[in-house]
């Protein structure tokens, strides 16, 4: 079995909330499942509990979400990534300096080779692990994002700085792809828009919210028919709720009860009596088995969706976009995808009435968990043997 170092923008933490918390974590453990020991190189983010401080060299606290920070903070990272050519992404981990990083990676070693988690940390010192066998978890693609950004951007410099940071962003995922030894995306369509679709250069990760598989079906009481959880402030993920207030919960009964969770930067004006904003929630698997149904409702994005296979594994029924699903081979049989808004209303309509009148929507998530893990591993497996042989 190997020694591989797992360096990444944020170290795996004991309770992962957002999307790239639960992938970090999930990575790390699988890897450690089949019987790898992984040391972590990171930042923690501040109120965050390490998962595994025996094996994690942390560089520091760092706080890396735009919506957490003041006006000053922002105003240095774009100093910071003007002055070194960078995407601001890439330009906040120089928080650290590469003596630190070079320190951090002699203290883990011998090791065998080097799992470069997305672009942040490993973008902003690239030649730091050119040197090793490295292997490129992509859990976007990020400049593709950037880019959409830039074309829904308000305003001219806001539209500069978003043309800016895709351009650089490519540059920077096209360096880290021709290094590693193999490259995962998280979904299939990533990998030709990095330019590895071949299966000798990629590969995509199945992912899941944990290694442990997820409790067996118990009996509900929804208090909600419809609801939605998810991290607001990211631009993507409000496209798809904006899609869904405008859209959507006009074509739906008045008598529905909507919930949305989760931290938002504005509340939208002039909605329905029957939509309740909740803001954060203590447990968002608690709220989604207090809701009926869930609509995935991503519309723009890379990468996947966490809360798509949070919602499977739990056995929840689900209307999706084609969005939401992406990555995932297998949705379970009690969700259904529509990416129009007719046919997306009238498949909630459906499964929410189903539901109110007795009719049990639920499935095993743990079905859909143990097909995923057996994926996820059987991928790393591939890209290990990759960099075990060149």
């Amino acid at each position: 079995m190997l020694h591989l170092v797992f360096v990444t923008s944020l170290v795996p933490v004991t309770e992962p909330r957002s999307g790239y918390d639960i992938a970090n974590r999930v990575i790390v453990d699988a890897l450690r499942l089949m019987g790898h020991h992984v040391s972590v190189i990171g930042f923690l983010q501040p109120g965050a509990a390490v998962a595994d401080r025996d094996n994690t060299v942390l560089l520091g606290e760092l706080e890396v979400t735009n919506a957490k920070v003041g006006a000053a903070q922002k105003l240095r990272w774009l100093a910071s990534a003007f002055r070194h050519g960078e995407p601001v992404s890439v330009a906040k981990m120089h928080a650290a300096s590469r003596g630190q990083l070079r320190q951090a990676l002699a203290s883990v070693g011998p090791f065998d080779g080097i799992v470069l988690n997305s672009v942040q940390l490993p973008g902003a010192f690239l030649d730091l692990f050119s040197s090793s066998p490295c292997l490129y978890v992509a859990h976007n693609v990020e400049a593709a994002s950037a880019a959409q950004n830039a074309s829904t951007a308000g305003s001219p410099s806001s539209r500069f700085l978003f043309s800016r940071e895709a351009r650089l962003l490519r540059d920077v995922e096209t360096r880290l792809c021709a290094l590693a030894n193999h490259v995962f995306t998280l979904a299939d369509a990533d990998r030709a828009a990095l330019g590895v679709p071949g299966p000798d250069r990629s590969g995509v990760l199945p992912l899941v919210t944990s290694i442990e598989p997820p409790a067996p079906p118990a009996s509900r009481a929804p208090e909600f028919d419809v609801g939605l959880v998810g991290s607001w402030t990211w631009a993507a993920n409000r496209a798809g709720l904006d899609w869904f207030l405008e859209r959507i919960v006009p074509r739906l009964p008045s008598d529905f009860k909507i919930a949305v969770a989760g931290g938002l930067e504005d509340t939208p004006a002039g909605m329905s009596a029957n939509v309740g904003f909740l803001g954060r929630v203590p447990d968002a698997r608690d709220f989604v088995r207090s809701v009926r149904v869930v609509p995935l409702v991503s519309r723009v994005g890379t990468g996947v969706q966490l809360k798509s296979i949070e919602t499977f594994e739990l056995g929840i029924p689900a209307v999706a976009t084609r969005s939401s699903v992406r990555g995932i081979a297998e949705p379970p049989a009690n969700c259904r995808v529509a990416d129009d808004d007719a046919g997306f209303a009238e498949a909630l309509i459906d499964l929410v009435n189903r539901a109110r009148s007795g009719e049990n929507l639920d499935v095993d998530g743990r079905a859909f968990h143990e097909s995923q893990l057996n994926g996820l591993t059987a991928a790393l497996a591939i890209g290990i043997e990759r960099l075990s042989h060149g």
